[in-house]
């Protein structure tokens, strides 16, 4: 019996001897456009996706132009304060970290690049057109707070801060040879197999520990967005919301002004839903909201009101510094909607009130041409002498008549007035 057991047991340790060892895994996300809140939240949820699977680190390839300040400040926070090595990649070849992407680029713990990529240009913009002084105090206020924050979080990683600053504050932008030489990014990698055998063996500290990273050969699993949230990320673009915006006014005002169209009210109920679905994730001004709305409100009045164009002008005024003012620009971080789209939008819109409602307005006042009041005005013959009460003949048709004045047999008339079947006439003036 003793035997057996013995037996048992040492099949058993070389059975566990020769099981090939669980493979390591490493998470990867791909980031594509804009920083903005659906991005973060994409972001910081698989930060703790990583932790809590064990992963060996979290890869993040990268290629934004920019973002929202309070989305890179959370993806940043989070970041710096990670149990797991987030790996920040800017791929593929032509892509870039600009703005908000150089401060989570230099957040990460480890850093690379591939061939034919940028970073750089995180320089603040002004603020308030129009305002010399104020935008260049805010502009130098919000100057030296991007360069502390960003300087502290070089630092802190152990990368090239004075040139962390000078991108700040220069608004400068360097390709992945310089960056690698001036110590902003750890390594320059052309594919992904090729980062995992050169992230192999590195050590890390986090949390006052220390960490091997073990990548060669490691299972990559890919994390993407859901569709709602990749549906949210396409149109959270501030030009797009602000198109799904104006496309929802235009198609519940035709449902409005054609009551049982149908399909423009629904249509308009969409894009009204996404519009507002996108802008609860970006810096909307009330204000720039309130200024369409007012526009729109311009270009209705002038097809009612005699103004001579001054509610029209008005209506365009107020569309474009609306469509301008929409969106909250936080300076180093812009976000507004393209001014070649806000006055394409404002004209179209202006165009279609001042004319379309113009033509239902006039068609409105017109003169009818059917029924019996469009025989007002029209010229017929007399078929009898009329004096008192006839018979004349207009539109091919025979009508009782009467006039106050006396008509001869075939002579010109003219319809004055349609009372019930009965016509009004006079003589025709030549």
């Amino acid at each position: 019996m003793i035997s057996k057991l013995r037996l048992l047991f040492l099949l058993g340790a070389l059975w566990a001897a020769a099981a090939p060892a669980a493979e390591n895994q490493v998470l990867k996300i791909t980031i594509e456009g804009d920083i903005n809140p659906i991005s973060a939240a994409f972001i910081e949820t698989n930060i703790d996706k990583a932790s809590a699977g064990q992963y060996e680190c979290l890869l993040i390839q990268m290629d934004t132009p920019g973002g929202l300040l309070e989305s890179t400040k959370s993806i940043v926070k989070k970041m710096m304060s990670s149990p797991v090595p987030v790996v920040v990649y800017i791929a593929p070849a032509g892509s870039g970290a600009v703005s908000a992407g150089v401060f989570i680029t230099l957040a990460a713990h480890i850093a690379v690049m591939a061939p034919g990529t940028n970073i750089g240009a995180a320089h603040p913009v002004s603020v308030g057109s129009g305002q010399a002084d104020t935008s260049a105090v805010m502009s130098h206020k919000v100057t030296n707070w991007a360069s502390a924050w960003i300087r502290g979080i070089a630092e802190k990683r152990g990368r090239n801060a004075d040139w962390a600053e000078k991108a700040v504050r220069e608004s400068v932008a360097i390709t992945e040879t310089e960056a690698l030489q001036k110590n902003i990014i750890d390594g320059i990698c052309s594919t992904q197999d090729s980062l995992l055998l050169w992230l192999e063996g590195r050590t890390l500290t986090l949390e006052k520990k220390s960490l091997t990273l073990h990548t060669r050969g490691a299972v990559v699993v890919v994390e993407e967005m859901n569709w709602r949230h990749r549906l949210l990320y396409k149109i959270s673009n501030p030009t797009i919301a602000y198109i799904l915006m104006m496309l929802g006014f235009y198609g519940l005002f035709f449902e409005l002004s054609n009551p049982g169209a149908v399909l423009p009210g629904v249509v308009g109920g969409i894009f009204i839903i996404l519009a507002f679905f996108a802008l609860q994730t970006l810096p909307l001004r009330a204000a720039g909201l309130a200024l369409i709305l007012f526009a729109v409100i311009l270009f209705i009045l002038e097809v009612k009101v005699t103004s001579y164009g001054v509610l029209s002008i008005g209506g365009v005024i107020a569309m474009f510094l609306g469509s301008i003012m929409l969106f909250d620009e936080a300076p180093g971080f812009p976000v507004k909607v393209d001014w070649r789209v806000a006055i394409t939008v404002t004209l179209a819109t202006a165009a279609f009130f001042v004319f379309a409602l113009g033509m239902a307005l006039k068609a409105r006042l017109s003169k009818p041409t059917t029924g019996q009041e469009g025989l007002v005005g029209e010229i017929g013959v007399a078929l009898s002498d009329i004096q008192g009460r006839g018979n004349v003949k207009v539109h091919g048709e025979i009508w009782a008549a009467y006039s106050e004045e006396a008509i001869r047999r075939e002579e010109p008339i003219q319809v004055v007035a349609v009372e019930g079947m009965i016509l009004k006439v006079s003589k025709l003036k030549s």
